[in-house]
């Protein structure tokens, strides 16, 4: 009745049949249960266990009587079902360390994987939600904390304003994340990075250069971190994203990107403001 239920909550088949049965049942030794459920009678001892260390059932040791000399005979019974949440949460917070260890370790995971099959890392992703996650892979899996961006600030501010201002940029600014950027000229990105560079904080992490978007227009925003290309088109007809991870392509793109930043470096990103 209730297996379907404890099994969503990441109990094994096993502990949802004998938790179950407790239940229903109350107080039993380990050998009512081995007959009742049919389970054999290791994986059943085995099983009693794992549910008394997750807290949902309670070992009692029963006094011996003269008949079974100093031997004491094991009861249980089920703990109050509110241990139920309790144990939810510490499953949660459980998953929640083990994704971020597994987060803090996929680059090197990923890397060897590249080694083996002798393939860059190419990942594919479609629509906004698929855009905003290869944008959220430069904050997460950043551990350099640098960002070399081609950006094509106009449509990413025409699509995504509302999620910079409230998620990327204030994530950004906690992992203190250094992003240098060159930018194409045209009033909507001139205009969005008045306003964004205003915060003191947001002046600190962001560098850019600005080019001439008449002569050198930006259709994609490409960002260069981690050992990692990751490329991204706010097409109209339709949203994709690419993350390719490869040593030499990303040396490559700093190299391109570095060339550009060097070319510009005596124009002063405040005046290019102030001036327009």
């Amino acid at each position: 009745m209730y297996k379907e239920i404890f099994t969503d909550i990441n109990l094994t088949p096993g502990e949802s049949i004998i938790y179950e049965h407790l239940l229903k049942n109350g107080e039993s030794p380990a050998g009512d249960i081995i007959k009742k459920t049919a389970l054999k009678r290791g994986l059943v001892y085995k099983i009693l266990t794992n549910l008394t260390e997750k807290g949902l059932v309670i070992e009692k040791k029963s006094v011996p009587s003269k008949k079974q000399g100093k031997r004491k005979i094991s009861h249980f019974l089920p703990n109050h079902p509110e241990k139920l949440r309790e144990f939810i949460d510490s499953e949660k917070k459980r998953l929640d360390k083990a994704k971020n260890n597994l987060e803090a370790n996929l680059p090197a995971i990923i890397s060897d994987f590249n080694l083996v099959s002798g393939k860059p890392g190419v990942r594919f992703f479609e629509g906004l939600e698929g855009i905003k996650e290869v944008l959220n892979d430069t904050l997460i899996n950043n551990y350099s904390r640098k960002i070399l961006t081609f950006s094509d600030l106009g449509n990413y501010v025409k699509y995504l304003k509302d999620w910079n201002t409230n998620y990327y940029a204030p994530k950004r600014r906690q992992f203190q994340i250094l992003e240098k950027a060159i930018v194409p000229d045209d009033p909507v990105s001139l205009e969005f990075l008045k306003e964004y560079l205003a915060n003191p904080e947001a002046d600190r992490l962001t560098a850019v250069h600005f080019i001439d978007y008449k002569l050198y227009p930006f259709k994609t925003e490409i960002n260069v971190y981690e050992n990692k290309v990751s490329i991204v088109s706010f097409s109209e007809k339709n949203h994709i994203g690419v993350i390719i991870e490869n040593k030499e392509i990303f040396e490559s793109m700093v190299s391109i990107f570095n060339a550009i930043w060097d070319t510009n470096a005596k124009q002063d990103q405040s005046q290019t403001l102030e001036q327009n």
